[in-house]
């Protein structure tokens, strides 16, 4: 039966993406070389393994939306998935690198995008579970076909430098927030009304205002 390997060589920002995207180096080694790889359909979860690093008194601070308080974080730190992905590995003999293309985004609302943002130095330690199917050539030079069994997984960390550089080359100085559709409507018509330039004097006129007013 053929077998495959896998490991991440490094990640990247993918430069000229529409959406900001990592490129992850992804080398594929064949352990069965006596069978050829005539091709690979394959398949990628990728989930975020929190529990996988230690945290500073400011990261607990900004993961709490996510987390809890710090004494819950030794049963709320659970892997939860990040994305799905897939790629098509070209014919090869021994082994060969393709590039694990990965969209990321930058709603807040999502759980990767808040964690990510929520860490200050470091890395995000990241799980790749793989599947699909394998094409190949038996000893008798017939055409076979095998599923990827789960059990293919590798870790590897994301540099949370590495993501806000990506966050930074597509929005500059600047986050995405989405808001239901009645929120925004109240949000405008509060702009028109004081005749503010922007939505950001909105936000900052509303924050000001809630600064001065009496604690309950």
């Amino acid at each position: 039966m053929v077998d495959l390997d896998f490991a991440v060589d490094g990640i990247t920002v993918e430069p000229y993406a529409a959406i900001p995207t990592l490129r992850f180096a992804l080398r594929v080694g064949n352990a069965t070389p006596a069978l050829a790889i005539e091709n690979v359909m394959l398949n990628c979860q990728i989930r975020i393994e929190p529990a996988r690093r230690p945290y500073g008194a400011i990261e607990h601070e900004r993961l709490a939306d996510l987390f809890g308080a710090p004494e819950r974080w030794g049963q709320s730190l659970q892997s939860f998935l990040w994305t799905h992905v897939n790629v098509t590995v070209a014919r090869f003999e021994h082994d060969c690198t393709v590039a694990l293309p990965v969209p990321c985004s930058f709603d807040f609302n999502i759980a990767a995008t808040k964690y990510f943002d929520g860490l200050t130095e470091g890395g995000a330690p990241l799980a790749l579970l793989f599947s699909g199917s394998v094409f190949y050539r038996d000893t008798a030079d017939r055409l076979q076909i095998a599923q990827i069994p789960w059990s293919k997984e590798v870790y590897c960390r994301l540099s949370v430098n590495l993501w806000r550089q990506m966050m930074d080359q597509y929005y500059p100085n600047s986050t995405w927030l989405r808001i239901p559709r009645a929120l925004f409507e109240e949000l405008s018509r509060y702009k028109r009304q004081r005749a503010l330039p922007t939505f950001e004097a909105a936000l900052q006129r509303l924050l000001d205002a809630a600064a001065v007013e009496p604690a309950s």
